[in-house]
């Protein structure tokens, strides 16, 4: 009698235990998800707050682009090393000390008085934002393991990694205009705060089982790598492809990485297992996410220009014209997730997706000086969301998806670095594409009356066929990458919900 007792009160624990977590999950859903936003906002609203800075602050036009530039660097080098911190002490405490330290950091830029410190808290936000980003989508990987609730949890943060970018231009030029360039950065304490305090009431820190060395020999030709490419594509955003600087760093970027692989193939304990990247399908989605994160520039990049000095929007008004994008995004990337992603798998839906954004921006390729938004510009906004919710959610589903647990961390912070390798990659092509094509221009029409205007509305459209074709590229890429049919998982997985 006692036997049965007892067994009866070990089921009902258990499942006190389970139905806790089940209602648990949603809710760290919501903190990372708030997380997520803030690092996603962060790459574009304080593009909007430069020049009030810059009049603020009395720094020069050569030194402006390294508030863009430190964020950038910091965040794209140490993504590797942050996944793999939350796979070796615990993704609760990297979570929370990402959050505070992006918080401080934060804090300190709104305050700075000089240039200097606005570029050292730009730059710690990105250290705090490479530990917080890998973090977050781990432990999204790990909380959800149920095909179809995993496909809306995805679809959910897929749709902020995708359309948080507009989101900050939007945020950014509401309080530039309404406030101070300051609240561009303030504004990040009202996410990290919050989701700080959730991520220590909700998550569980749980020791991860097995205690690795973290690999030195690799996260420093990482590290280096990482940088040295980064740093590489901005100077030829800047100085031109053909520059010595360029070329001196994307080589010592390519000999870097290609040491990095060489160790991580004879580390005992790597810092990027090849397991996690040759994987057909995770490798597919990798190349999908940093494909998107390139492409994506031709929008929010070139569009930007576009709207405001050739259509004369204001800085609130090209943030509300981005919306339309962000609302298809948002209705393709949660409900295909998680509707059609378990029945087909991410063969179909990344490739539609490519090829959706592709022409999307065939269409934004018309547009010309006497254009209109609704009949020039909308058309293409709408269709590029519906492509990217579809690609971008399912992608990074997939890239996670199957991972060991003690690798989620350094899957996830290879996502991360994708994004922002494509993301740099497409922004340094663009913007050379973009200015020799307007440069061209404006010398073989000198007589247009019109001529600077048509010259910069054909180098916006130049890149946005470049980015037609970075698209196009894509779908034919993940579609011989990605293996058809769906990946099985086991759906009887428990949850990780703070490992």
């Amino acid at each position: 009698m006692t036997s049965t007792t007892t067994t009866t009160t070990t089921i009902a624990s258990a499942s006190t235990t389970r139905a806790s977590r089940d209602s648990r999950r949603w809710l760290i859903l919501a903190l990372l998800g708030i997380a997520q936003l803030m690092v996603v906002l962060d790459a574009t609203i304080v593009n909007i707050a430069l020049p009030s800075a810059q009049h603020a602050l009395g720094f020069s036009d050569e030194s402006r682009q390294w508030i863009i530039t430190a964020y950038a660097l910091s965040f794209g080098s140490l993504l590797l090393l942050g996944g793999r911190i939350g796979d070796l002490v615990g993704r609760k405490w990297t979570f929370v000390a990402g959050l505070s330290g992006f918080a401080v950091a934060s804090a300190v830029g709104g305050m700075a008085q000089n240039f200097e410190v606005l570029v050292a808290a730009r730059a710690a936000q990105g250290a705090f934002g490479a530990l917080l980003a890998p973090a977050a989508l781990s432990l999204l990987s790990t909380t959800f393991t149920d095909a179809r609730e995993r496909g809306k949890a995805f679809g959910i943060y897929g749709a902020i990694a995708g359309g948080g970018g507009a989101a900050g231009l939007l945020l950014g030029g509401v309080l530039t205009e309404y406030l101070s360039w300051r609240w561009c950065l303030y504004v990040n304490l009202g996410f990290a705060i919050p989701a700080a305090i959730g991520g220590l009431l909700l998550l569980q820190h749980r020791v991860p089982t097995a205690r690795r060395k973290l690999d030195v020999p690799g996260t420093l030709t990482a590290v280096g790598g990482l940088l040295a490419l980064v740093y590489g594509l901005t100077k030829a955003e800047t100085d031109g492809w053909g520059a010595g600087v360029t070329l001196g760093f994307l080589a010592a970027a390519a000999v870097l990485l290609t040491a990095f692989v060489l160790i991580q193939r004879r580390s005992a304990h790597p810092l990027l297992p090849l397991r996690v990247v040759l994987d057909r399908n995770r490798g597919g989605a990798f190349a999908a996410v940093g494909l998107v994160g390139a492409g994506m520039f031709g929008v929010f990049l070139f569009l930007t220009y576009y709207l405001q000095q050739t259509l004369g929007f204001s800085p609130v008004e090209t943030g509300l014209a981005f919306l339309p994008m962000m609302g298809a995004l948002m209705l393709t990337a949660t409900t295909t997730s998680a509707a059609v992603l378990p029945r087909v798998g991410p063969k179909p839906l990344v490739t539609v997706g490519m090829l959706l954004a592709a022409a999307g921006m065939a269409l934004l390729t018309q547009v010309g000086v006497d254009s209109t938004y609704v009949a020039h510009v909308l058309p293409g906004l709408l269709v590029i969301g519906l492509g990217l919710g579809l690609a971008m959610a399912t992608a990074m589903g997939t890239a996670t998806l199957g991972v060991r647990p003690d690798d989620s961390g350094v899957a996830s912070a290879t996502v991360n670095t994708m994004q922002q390798i494509g993301g740099s990659i497409g922004t340094a092509l663009l913007s050379t594409v973009a200015a020799s094509a307007t440069s061209s221009y404006a010398t073989s029409h000198v007589t247009a009356t019109d001529a600077m205007a048509q010259a910069a509305v054909h180098g916006y459209t130049t890149a946005f066929w470049w980015s037609t074709a970075i698209f196009a590229a894509g779908a034919i890429v993940c579609g011989l990458l990605l293996r058809p049919g769906t990946q099985q998982v086991d759906p009887a997985a428990e949850p990780v919900l703070a490992h």
